[in-house]
């Protein structure tokens, strides 16, 4: 019974790690998207908001418009009680902003919009100078990340 309980432990204790192992980020789309590119006939016949099977993640959720980084995730299980945490470098600004969102991944592939909404953005002709985006276990393991090409220093050459 000791032995069984010891290897459980041990399992319980991989389970952040084959999780990371389990997740994707197949791909990060940045773009500036309106409110009006989210609204879909439902709405217009006094439904919801209808985000297609999408998860939508708004810095400011009463705010659609905004900058928003489409991801496209693989995972073999549903990852629940994460976090996406979201860095942006924009124009004229020494120091990168950081949002973050609560989040669950579903198993398979997923389409996540992560925005920056309202407030948050300063408008729909600035484009991020650099950006990294992490999903994070609520233990603080780092499952993913995909950053811009800019968000690296580059290496120094001689």
């Amino acid at each position: 019974m000791r032995l069984a309980s010891t290897l459980l432990l041990a399992l319980l204790a991989l389970a952040p790690a084959l999780r990371a192992a389990d997740l994707k980020l197949v791909r990060i789309w940045p773009e500036w998207r309106t409110a009006e590119s989210f609204t879909r006939i439902s709405e217009y016949l006094g439904g919801p908001e209808n985000t297609s099977g999408q998860t939508v993640l708004r810095s400011q959720p009463a705010e659609r418009a905004g900058f928003y980084f489409l991801t496209r995730t693989e995972t073999k299980s549903a990852i629940a009680g994460a976090r996406i945490e979201l860095q942006v470098l924009l124009p004229g600004v020494e120091k990168s902003k950081t949002f973050s969102f609560a989040a669950t991944l579903p198993a398979g592939s997923h389409v996540t919009l992560t925005g920056v909404t309202g407030k948050d953005w300063p408008g729909e002709k600035t484009t991020p100078v650099a950006w990294h985006l992490a999903v994070i276990t609520a233990e603080g393991t780092v499952l993913a990340s995909e950053q811009s090409f800019l968000w690296a220093k580059p290496a120094e050459t001689k």
